[in-house]
């Protein structure tokens, strides 16, 4: 299985991506095909497909801010069950991440992921794909180290309608596990760069956010 970084949307590997996106999202959260251009030349954007006899089955995208040394897992898409996909997108992953983090001197502070919360909404079928499944996905995630961060948590729809998407958690991967909070200024400012590509808000998320701003820290919370 080889790890392959897609920064254009004429790489023929991209059309395989997004239609694996289609399949396995739903609508709300998968971002127009051509709306994708600009985003895969942002070098500190990294989207990287796991293809293996030529064929996606597996993607994953996220990104490191090197100000605040943490970084953001947007998505992973496990394509095919019985693979381990998962594990090798997750591991390749890291040693990315490792290495951008130690090009500029320092150790990962934490990754953020938005998680979703089967408890909440179990509706989405997820391309009847058992390893994607949010009840399989959570799991794995929380063995992984994630954190719920303890607030409600919704955000704007990547269709650019302006609707607030909930059923689902932010959450928080210390890389030191005996992390019991995060700064409440962390997290909204990272959520206000994070989506400043969408220029209409819900008005949910501009309250949440603005909440968070007059806290001080926001408690890490098992999953």
């Amino acid at each position: 299985m080889e790890y392959i970084r897609i920064v254009s949307i004429k790489d023929p590997l991209f059309a395989q991506m997004h239609k694996l996106m289609q399949e396995v999202f739903p609508p709300e959260e998968v971002l127009e095909f051509s709306l994708w251009e600009e985003p895969l030349k942002d070098p500190g954007i990294r989207v990287f497909v796991a293809v293996l006899d030529d064929q996606v089955v597996g993607a994953t995208e996220y990104r490191y801010y090197s100000d605040w040394n943490v970084a953001m897992t947007d998505f992973t898409i496990i394509g095919h069950d019985g693979l381990g996909i998962g594990p090798f997108l997750a591991n390749a992953r890291r040693r990315d991440l490792r290495s951008l983090a130690q090009a500029e001197g320092k150790e990962l502070f934490g990754m953020f992921a938005e998680i979703y919360n089967p408890y909440i909404s179990d509706e989405h079928e997820f391309g009847g794909i058992k390893s994607m499944n949010p009840y399989v996905r959570r799991e794995v995630l929380s063995h992984l180290g994630y954190k719920k961060i303890d607030f409600p948590y919704v955000h704007p729809s990547w269709q650019g309608d302006g609707q607030a998407v909930g059923g689902l958690d932010l959450c928080f991967m210390p890389t030191d596990e005996s992390q019991k909070g995060i700064s409440s200024k962390l997290v909204a400012n990272f959520l206000k760069r994070y989506y400043a590509v969408l220029p209409v808000k819900p008005a949910e998320w501009t309250s949440m956010v603005d909440k968070l701003e007059e806290q001080e820290e926001q408690a890490l919370l098992p999953l």
